[in-house]
């Protein structure tokens, strides 16, 4: 059973969870097809981030590998992570269901409609000025959780999370229809959608991560601003309002900033499940239910969360790679049922 802990953020909470999303990244920019000492990758690194010349002693292939493969992947996974993380926390707080995820409105079924349309018919990236999937995937998950509001607010029943909800449930099973049409039109492309929505982190160097990186922060920024609104929520919609806090407005600001954020990381790195359960609800077992506390935490825990997961799945078959969806719902899915039980534990 979950019990409510101190609302107030600890100095060395904080410090503890830098800590290890830190050591997470080095060791995982150390290891891989070609192992690099730890001890010249963090000199190599302080080299470049410092104002006095330190030699690393690694060659320039090592430098290459450090900088143009390594590091590019490592800060993306990290993005993501955090990113599907707080999403998933400002799900949670929205709807007050732990069980929430950042796919819960469609997100997931428009993106990948979007990709199926982008693999299939967008001509080649030598002819766009971008990458035609990433666009396609971004704009599909929009697109299916607008449509989840348009159904969801035209029920008489009102703009309730209820509603929403069953409104993602509708549109989802549309746009999954929609897909599944199109793979079947188009089976030449099954092979390479299946390999999208399994979810991988290739990258070619810092595109990608630049790509997402102004969405990244204006979702954090926006979720991260309105944590203490969700406290307020978790007391219920009327009860809320007498304390003089909007909770259909909150839940939108709060559902589109996230839905941003998912459906940017959605685009670079497809669908990676189960990382906006994991992560909120370990947080919220170990440092309490506030989400003043609980949010910034998951920031940290999802980014080193995911760069685990990304080494498993790069080293575990290594030459080969896993599909980091694949490793994620491994880890998941046992997660999943222990949420689920301690929940109905608690009486959500």
């Amino acid at each position: 059973m979950i019990t409510v802990r101190p609302t107030r953020m600890e100095v060395w909470w904080v410090v503890g969870a830098g800590a290890v999303l830190s050591i997470t990244a080095i060791v995982a920019v150390s290891f891989g097809a070609v192992d690099l000492d730890i001890g010249s990758v963090v000199v190599s690194i302080m080299d470049r981030f410092s104002f006095v010349e330190i030699d690393s002693g690694f060659t320039a292939q090592q430098e290459a590998i450090l900088w143009e493969i390594r590091i590019p992947r490592v800060v993306l996974a990290g993005l993501v992570g955090a990113t599907l993380a707080l999403a998933g926390g400002a799900y949670q707080g929205s709807f007050r269901n732990p069980l929430a995820d950042p796919y819960l409105l469609g997100v997931a079924a428009g993106a990948g409609l979007g990709a199926t349309l982008a693999i299939a018919y967008a001509p080649g990236t030598t002819m766009w000025p971008v990458d035609p999937l990433p666009l396609f995937a971004f704009s599909g998950g929009l697109m299916g959780v607008a449509l989840t509001y348009v159904v969801g607010y035209s029920v008489r029943a009102g703009r309730t999370s209820v509603t929403l909800i069953l409104g993602g449930v509708a549109v989802a099973a549309f746009l999954t229809a929609a897909q599944t049409y199109l793979l079947q039109r188009e089976a030449e492309t099954l092979r390479q959608v299946y390999a999208w929505i399994l979810g991988r982190l290739s990258t070619v160097g810092w595109s990608e991560v630049l790509l997402i990186l102004p969405y990244v922060v204006v979702t954090g920024i926006v979720v991260i601003a309105g944590r203490r609104r969700l406290d307020v929520l978790s007391v219920g919609d009327e009860e809320a309002h007498a304390l003089g806090v909007d909770a259909p407005r909150v839940r939108l600001v709060m559902v589109l900033a996230a839905t941003l954020g998912t459906a940017a990381a959605v685009s670079v790195a497809g669908l990676i499940g189960f990382v906006g359960i994991i992560v909120p609800h370990a947080v919220r077992i170990v440092f309490g239910t506030s989400y003043r506390v609980l949010l910034p935490l998951s920031i940290f825990y999802g980014a080193a969360f995911l760069i685990i997961a990304d080494l498993i799945a790069r080293t575990i078959v290594a030459p080969a790679e896993l599909p980091i969806g694949v490793v994620t719902a491994f880890l998941g899915a046992p997660f999943f049922a222990f949420v689920l039980r301690s929940s109905r534990g608690a009486g959500v």
